[in-house]
């Protein structure tokens, strides 16, 4: 099983909008960045998990836990021209972006905020921690997401 962390803004999709979505699922749409769009393509498996986090906010941090719900599939976003995410070098003969569906998995007791993040020594090498990634998917150790979680069962500072 691999481990990620995929990153959201919550005023355009939150872990609270997953939650609500029907069957809990969405398609990870308008990825733009082709490591991330590699991490979807060659890397991950239904059934992985990842923490949702919430970025560019008042109070960002890891919000709950989601898993892998599809394989990687073409984004239908790069097709339309009336889409934000529209690619017009991309066909469906030959798609550029990919995406997979996520589920919601589960709750946190509490959300983990960047700040007890950055003061965890056990996710001092954490990809999304490190200075100028800003990658909206990045790869989590089996340990760093063990670390995040059990964070997560105490309120923060």
């Amino acid at each position: 099983m691999n481990y990620w962390l995929f990153k959201s803004e919550p005023d355009v999709f939150s872990f609270a909008d997953l939650k609500a979505r029907p069957r809990q699922t969405e398609p990870w749409s308008g990825v733009r960045n082709y490591q991330a769009r590699n991490y979807m393509r060659d890397n991950m498996m239904v059934g992985d998990l990842a923490l949702f986090y919430h970025s560019s906010c008042a109070e960002p941090g890891v919000a709950g836990v989601i898993r892998i719900a599809s394989e990687p599939y073409p984004d239908p976003t790069q097709f339309n021209p009336s889409d934000d995410y529209f690619d017009p070098k991309a066909t469906p003969e030959k798609p550029i972006w990919m995406l997979v569906d996520v589920a919601w998995e589960k709750d946190l007791k509490h959300p983990v905020g960047l700040p007890r993040l950055r003061d965890t020594p056990a996710l001092s090498d954490m990809a999304t921690l490190r200075k100028g990634n800003r990658l909206s998917i990045t790869p989590v150790t089996a340990a760093e997401f063990k670390a995040v979680l059990k964070l997560s069962q105490t309120a923060g500072e």
